[in-house]
């Protein structure tokens, strides 16, 4: 068989991917088997690859690939969100390029243009997803404003109205200028920031007397309707009943006392602004205050400011600054470290605004969802999230579910006479429920305005594990009553209560049970400064590019190799240099067994034997171990696992022990073996390397058409031999101790040499004696009673070993060499003789570890009577 010397992935991929797909192994439909369901973190539809996405779904891939091979059936089901806030920035962006704004566009006018945009750009992302070797069974894509999804939000958003759950009302919300929408409290991001505190005095009505203000916001002054201090605060009780005077408006205001008043921070006294401020609009309710809203839409001042109308609020900032100097009022300035809210999505300045806007009750309909994580139903991996997720769940608030945008799910609310509405499922029925409440049967569908504004985005991917399969409009459906609830999600731990919190509360609402078992949250991926990687910051490589300069599995186990639940990936191209470092290491074994030459009459060697009893073994203690990483989603671990396994194990030593001589065959049994071997591993690294091991997997054996890998079952669970892989780890340590005398001495790897063992042969366990032959180059092996004069020696475990070295015994070498042992050993002994005479630890630990701590106390001592009596040995020669 004529195999290339170096494995291209390039070539590799297309022709797997495209075979996986002809042949439909990504396909579910339901059947008797168990499923496994996991539903993707649906990436905005105009976005494109980054990192993120890399290491979330190849995990995610990792799940689904290993669950069908365990005989489920698996269920990856793909899609896009119509992301409001962002694909509208985008269209309005490239409307203005093209010299269109998009006020001077009807909705249905804009909207043709979003769709247009999406269209363009909607498959960019999926088509991406496929290069990374993702399994999704691409023909249940979806989008969540396609026609069943779209239905269902309009359904879900009438039901929840209907259970007066949903209500209209003017509150305080977090505005973004920039976008011009309402924000709900989870999609504000706030950061430490370097501000200014300006000192402004406020006159005194009717009095040659001041009161001094601290504030960050002078350009706020123009909506002040009261000053306030806190009625324990001794120097201000003479301002009861009193008035001051705004600086620049010279508009009077009352002078109030209020506990919310922290006499600590600046002077005592707050300014008033319950337009702009959600602590002074509590204020201003509490103390029936007028509410004078200074801002438009956009962050420019208002008519409603007097002054500086139509100017950008951070220019009128030092606008009023200025003016207030010319005037007297301000009285100094200083630095000011203060928390600054920002839009998670345009990082505008967030700006407190009372605004009519529409809001679901969160209180009562969350407890389902905080329960079934506090108990347990739901498992957060990492565990650590837990806490989190409950001070989160147990401070909920309402949400704000209303926003000011044409693209996204339009809120079936409509409106008519005097500004009173119906809440429908379209325009017909709004018209028959608006006729029945106001009386008026000659109302047509004219006379109906619907809300101008959409639903937040997340309401529509709160419904995403049910949507998929379309269980709002068809609740008891065949997909819907199979594949739900899903296994596992995997998501990033910022939308833990964007996304996550309100998919399960969402799930106990309309199926009455969890949305998945588990969640897995995966870390960020940040650079080495520890900073998010971003375009904006350069900092962040094009995932295509890695994929074709390192191979889809390189960058695979790249970003996997460094990243447990919840660890920040700290990125740099060794990973995917390593990745792509283990796919040649695996090709290159395979090309070394597969050259071998078999000859059927050979007898099987005793060191060959012994190598392949070891490694079954080996292997079976190695799909254990992955098996329990993987219960445990300690996914990293279990990649590690198999890479130490195939590296270290496989290749670094047993291919070692079976490898013929230069040019020489070998025998058949071993080879069998061997590839029997190298199956498993590459089913065993088949889900995190999908395309290499399929490549392998055809190569070592006639496959037929329609058959994969990724079909093929994963290795069995068995129950393995601790101690005999325990009396190999023995081999080793005398193979590798061999190995550094000869390279210490110089002594050529080709020249074979004695070892002697102090033991007797009756006592010693001589099974392994044929691979330690062979791996150590000795001519043989023999048993002596007493120590050995002229000989390096060495212990492993309790039992002394020597290498005969005539003229080439370096006395003082082996003194140094034995008395730094000595030290060693004598600090070791010291370490398990605190823990032993410590009577906490003592009446603590299980049996099994104080048995063991014991043992390596008696170790030591021989050990150390070994090496004393050595040294003495030394000393007379």
């Amino acid at each position: 068989m004529e195999i290339p010397s170096r494995y291209e992935p390039g070539k590799a991929e297309d022709r797997w991917y495209s075979y996986w797909m002809e042949n439909g192994f990504f396909k579910s439909i339901p059947d008797n088997r168990e499923p496994y369901t996991i539903v993707i973190p649906p990436p905005n539809v105009t976005g494109v690859l980054h990192m993120g996405h890399m290491l979330n779904n190849t995990i995610q891939d990792v799940l689904v690939r290993r669950a069908r091979m365990m005989g489920k059936n698996a269920c990856w089901v793909p899609g896009t969100d119509h992301a409001s806030i962002a694909t509208e920035a985008k269209v309005v962006a490239k409307l203005k390029d093209e010299g269109i704004e998009k006020r001077d566009l009807s909705r249905e006018e804009f909207l043709e243009h979003a769709w247009a945009w999406t269209r363009l750009h909607g498959g960019i992302i999926l088509e991406q997803l496929k290069k990374l070797g993702a399994s999704c069974d691409w023909d249940r894509t979806l989008f969540t404003m396609d026609g069943p999804r779209y239905e269902s939000v309009i359904k879900v958003f009438v039901d929840l109205f209907n259970k007066g759950l949903i209500y209209r009302g003017v509150r305080m919300v977090n505005w973004d200028p920039q976008a011009r929408t309402a924000l709900s409290d989870e999609e504000v991001n706030y950061t430490e920031e370097q501000s200014k505190l300006y000192y402004v005095k406020y006159k005194v009505v009717g009095e040659d007397d001041w009161v001094m203000v601290a504030t960050t916001r002078p350009e706020t002054i123009f909506g002040d309707t009261a000053v306030c201090a806190n009625p324990n605060d001794e120097r201000y009780r003479h301002l009861k009943g009193k008035r001051v005077i705004v600086p620049m408006v010279d508009r009077e205001v009352p002078f109030i006392f209020d506990e919310y008043v922290d006499m600590e921070f600046g002077t005592g006294c707050l300014k008033i602004t319950p337009a702009h401020d959600i602590n002074d609009y509590t204020i201003g309710i509490n103390h029936n205050l007028e509410s004078i809203d200074i801002f438009n839409d956009d962050g420019t001042l208002s008519e409603a400011a007097g002054l500086f109308v139509g100017v950008d609020r951070f220019e009128a900032r030092e606008l009023s600054v200025n003016l207030m100097k010319e005037l007297g009022n301000l009285e100094k300035v200083e630095e000011y470290s203060n928390k600054i809210g920002r839009s998670e999505r345009t990082n505008a300045v967030i700006e407190p605004k009372l605004s009519l806007q529409w809001f679901l009750k969160m209180e009562e309909i969350s407890k389902p969802a905080l329960e079934a994580v506090v108990k347990g139903d739901i498992c957060l991996h990492p565990a650590k999230f837990k806490n989190l997720y409950r001070h989160w769940m147990e401070n909920v608030h309402d949400w704000c579910i209303s926003r000011q945008l044409w693209w996204g799910h339009r809120i079936p609310a409509w409106y008519f006479g005097n500004n009173d509405y119906v809440v429908a499922l379209n325009a017909d029925e709004a018209l028959a429920m608006a006729r029945a409440k106001s009386g008026n049967n000659a109302l047509t569908e004219a006379d109906l305005r619907q809300d101008e504004d959409v639903l937040d985005t997340w309401f529509s991917s709160w419904l995403w594990p049910i949507t998929c399969f379309d269980g709002i409009n068809n609740p008891d459906n065949e997909d819907i009553d199979y594949y739900y609830p899903t296994n596992d999600l995997v998501t990033a731990p910022e939308i833990l209560f964007f996304w996550v919190a309100r998919m399960i509360i969402a799930g106990y609402e309309y199926k009455g049970e969890m949305p998945f078992k588990n969640v897995y949250l995966t870390g960020i991926v940040r650079d080495q400064q520890k900073r998010k990687m971003s375009k904006s910051l350069g900092n962040s490589p094009e995932p295509l590019e890695l994929i074709e300069k390192y191979g889809a599995d390189g960058v695979r186990v790249g970003m996997l190799l460094c990243s447990p639940a919840g660890n920040d990936l700290l990125y740099e191209d060794s990973l995917p240099e390593q990745g792509r470092n283990f796919a040649n290491k695996i090709w290159n074994a395979f090309r070394l067994v597969a050259n071998w030459e078999v000859d059927s009459s050979l007898p099987q060697p005793e060191h060959s034997a012994e190598a392949v009893s070891w490694m079954d073994q080996m292997i079976s203690k190695g799909v254990a171990d992955v098996d329990s990483d993987f219960s445990q989603f300690r996914i990293s671990e279990a990649l590690m696992d198999i890479y130490k396994l195939f590296w270290d194990e496989f290749s670094g030593w047993y291919l070692e022990v079976i490898k013929p001589a230069y040019e020489k065959p070998i025998d058949a049994a071993t080879y069998k073996a061997t590839i029997d071997f190298f199956d498993k591993l590459l089913r065993l690294t088949h889900p995190f390397m999908p395309f290499i091991t399929e490549e392998i997997w055809h190569l070592l054996e006639k496959r037929g058409e329609g058959e994969s890998i990724m079909i093929s079952p994963m290795p069995e669970i068995k129950v393995y031999d601790q101690s005999l892989l325990n009396e190999f780890e023995t081999v080793k340590e005398i193979v590798t101790a061999v190995r550094n005398i000869r390279k210490e001495k110089n002594i050529p790897n080709r020249e074979r040499i004695v070892l002697s063992v102090r033991a007797s042969k009756e006592n010693y366990k001589a099974r392994y004696l044929p691979v330690i032959l062979k791996m150590g180059n000795l001519s043989s092996i023999e048993f002596v009673g007493d120590k050995i004069d002229g000989a390096a020696s060495f212990m492993v475990g309790t039992t002394e070993y020597y290498i005969p070295l005539g003229e080439r015994l370096d006395i003082g070498e082996e003194l140094s060499k034995a008395e730094s042992e000595l030290i060693y050993f004598r600090g070791f002994l010291e370490s398990v003789m605190k823990k032993l005479g410590n009577e906490r630890f003592v009446s603590k630990a299980p049996a099994n570890v104080i048995d063991m701590e014991r043992k390596k106390k008696s170790d030591a001592e021989t050990k150390i009577a070994a090496l004393t009596a050595r040294i003495e040995e030394l000393k007379r020669l």
